[in-house]
C-alpha cells in the first residue's frame, strides 16, 4: 500500500466548528517512549501551519483501561498566538486534516485545554509513511 506523506498536506482547507482553516504540514515523525512508570507511550510530533501559525504540535498515546484502549492526549499551549483556546482550535484542525475526523476537546477546571484522540485517530495517522512504522510497533508491543 503506498503512503502518504505528511508533506502532502500542503494548503489544504479543513473546516472545524464552521470556519475555514488552511492546512501545510512541513514535516513530523514518531517514536516509542518509556513513561516515569516504565508503560511504553507513542510520542506523535508534527510541524505544521494552521492559518499562517507555525507550531510544533506533540500528541502522546498511551494505553488505557480495561478495554486497552489506544487513548492520545495533547494540551493546547496558553503561549501560542491566540491563547490557548485559539491553539486548541489549531491542533483539531490539524488532525481532522490528518485523520479526517475531530478530535474531543476538554477544557479542565484548571484552565488547561486536552486535546483527546482514539483509536480512529490513530489509524488515521498511520496512513503517513513517516509515522506508519512507528505506530505499527507500539500498537505490537502494547496490544494485548
Amino acid at each position: 500500500m503506498d503512503s502518504l506523506r505528511l508533506t502532502d498536506i500542503k494548503g489544504a482547507e479543513v473546516f472545524v466548528g464552521g470556519k475555514r482553516y488552511v492546512v501545510s504540514v512541513l514535516g513530523g515523525g514518531a517514536q516509542p517512549e518509556r513513561s516515569w512508570s516504565g508503560r511504553t507511550l507513542l510520542r506523535i510530533q508534527i510541524t505544521a501551519e494552521v492559518d499562517g501559525v507555525r507550531r510544533d504540535y506533540t500528541m502522546t498515546y498511551g494505553r488505557r483501561g480495561a478495554g486497552n484502549a489506544a487513548v492520545g492526549y495533547a494540551y493546547a499551549s496558553a503561549d501560542a498566538p491566540g491563547g490557548r483556546e485559539a491553539d486548541a482550535e489549531r491542533f483539531s484542525t490539524l488532525i481532522k486534516a490528518l485523520t479526517g475526523e475531530e478530535p474531543r476537546i476538554r477544557r479542565r477546571s484548571d484552565g488547561k485545554i486536552e486535546i483527546i484522540c482514539g483509536e480512529k485517530h490513530l489509524e488515521g495517522f498511520a496512513r503517513f509513511a513517516e509515522l506508519a512504522e512507528a505506530i505499527e510497533r507500539w500498537l505490537e508491543e502494547t496490544g494485548r
